[in-house]
């Protein structure tokens, strides 16, 4: 599958087991926020009067869903003492600054894209799940092949 569709499928990315952590509750929330950035996408590309309450609608859905999945990701990482978490942590809090920031900006009638910013969404999340998410799934399966870590 590719990350993109064309406009018809309103979906700008897929779900692959090339973003796989293997740990069944992060990638659960990882293809939310993959459906949620398809939702953003969708309301960009729908047409008609209706886009700005459903952009709005998937804006505010994305917000929520950020502040939740990261707050449950570094809490999974500080029980397994991931030595990076303090990177891990920095990464978050510029995708939340920048979520929140565009989030304000849409809110306040400010010049704002919304497919610009659903395509620099996008691209933030595959390359952290790609790049971050994967340096602790490394460090995971690592824990888990010397049997140092079984309840995740």
């Amino acid at each position: 599958m590719t990350d993109k569709e064309d406009s018809a499928g309103a979906k700008i990315v897929v779900w692959s087991e090339k973003y796989a952590t293997y740990v069944e509750v992060i990638d659960a929330q990882h293809k939310e926020l993959f459906d949620l950035i398809n939702r953003l996408y969708s309301a960009c590309v729908g047409g008609g009067a209706e886009i700005d309450s459903a952009f709005r609608k998937a804006m505010h859905s994305m917000v929520e869903y950020v502040k939740f999945h990261f707050a449950q990701e570094i809490g999974l990482l500080e029980k397994i003492g991931y030595p990076d978490l303090a990177e891990h942590k920095k990464q978050h809090e510029e995708l939340a600054h920048i979520i929140l920031g565009a989030s304000s900006s849409y809110e306040k009638g400010s010049t704002f894209v919304p497919n610009k910013f659903v395509r620099t969404l996008r691209d933030w999340v595959l390359s952290h799940i790609g790049v971050h998410d994967r340096a602790y799934a490394e460090y995971i399966a690592g824990m888990r092949k010397k049997g140092l870590l079984t309840d995740l």
